[in-house]
């Protein structure tokens, strides 16, 4: 009877010592680098509870010794009644090795609990910086289109009309085609176009804009409003004071892989060096961001030419919104 007594004394025990040390021993004192509270509570509670089973509940070797033996005497053979080393330390094992599991399971999960939030919290920050990045993109955008129409306007343009309804589609893809992450290329592709296109309607001179787009855009997606900064500035630094521009784009696919240039004349009577560079920052940051290990971006600027190409791999996926 007492052998069961210490089977379940050794279990509800070591149950109740897992479930302590796992919820409040190791979160509580542990982790926070309180160690001699950490083992001035444990190491009582596991010798008060070695103590009770070794004096009181494992039975003793008089009780577990084999029928009466004799000597050549005639004399019974008497054994000690001391426990041996066996008995002595096998409850210590077994309540260290509670102990040692349930530690090392509760700083995993601390530590995975830990580095989940992390990429939460890294996640929400992303997100942040890309709705401010796209945020800053959209009046800049309207900012330089407004200029475009207000030129068309101030010559009395017949062209206004057919301008204004123009930038009412790119408005339109704007407000309900950019809210996802990511967008269909053909879509934004049509983006650019519109864009060119209202550009042409205020320029006079416009033999020497060139765009070339050929590929297959089926089915592949991109973060939308990515190119177009770079487009802008094209047509804002490489168009003199006569309206004369000088712009060369070029996009191709092949396969997932996106080739993007784009290249002007630097006009010096549009030299703007307060808000110079505003877009191209905003592109960094957020191909940083969203394509971090899947572009390669090269700006040169070199005889009054500026050039830029965008080497970037597509998504196949439509991701959702930020």
């Amino acid at each position: 009877m007492k052998l069961n007594n210490d089977f379940f004394v050794q279990w509800s025990t070591g149950i109740f010592l897992f479930y302590l040390n796992y919820f409040y021993l190791v979160p509580n004192l542990l982790l926070q680098k309180k160690h001699l509270q950490f083992f001035a509570v444990l190491i009582p509670l596991i010798t008060l509870f070695i103590v009770f089973r070794t004096q009181y509940l494992m039975p003793d070797m008089h009780e577990m010794q084999h029928p009466k033996m004799f000597d050549a005497l005639g004399k019974e053979i008497r054994f000690s009644k001391n426990k041996p080393l066996f008995f002595r330390i096998m409850p210590a094992v077994f309540y260290l090795l509670i102990i040692a599991i349930s530690t090392i399971i509760r700083v995993l999960s601390e530590y995975f609990n830990n580095q989940q939030h992390k990429l939460f919290v890294e996640s929400e920050r992303t997100t942040a910086e890309l709705i401010y990045l796209r945020k800053q993109t959209n009046p800049h955008f309207l900012f330089n289109t407004l200029n475009s129409i207000y030129s068309l306007a101030h010559k009395k343009s017949d062209l206004v009309p057919e301008a204004i309804v123009t930038l009412s589609e790119l408005m339109r893809y704007m407000l309900y085609e950019t809210d996802n992450k990511t967008v269909l290329l053909e879509k934004e592709i049509n983006y650019i176009q519109n864009y060119i296109e209202l550009q042409k309607l205020r320029l006079n001179n416009i033999e020497n804009i060139f765009v070339n787009i050929h590929g297959d855009t089926r089915n592949k997606y991109i973060e939308p409003l990515l190119l177009i900064s770079f487009i802008e500035n094209a047509f804002k630094y490489g168009t003199d004071y006569k309206g004369n521009t000088r712009v060369k784009i070029k996009i191709q696919i092949e396969g997932n892989n996106l080739d993007f240039w784009v290249e002007n004349r630097i006009e010096k009577n549009v030299s703007d060096p307060e808000n110079s560079g505003i877009g191209i920052k905003n592109i960094k940051n957020r191909l940083k961001l969203l394509y971090p290990d899947s572009h390669a971006l090269t700006i040169v600027e070199k005889y009054q030419n500026y050039s830029v190409h965008l080497n970037l791999k597509l998504d196949q996926i439509q991701t959702a919104n930020i």
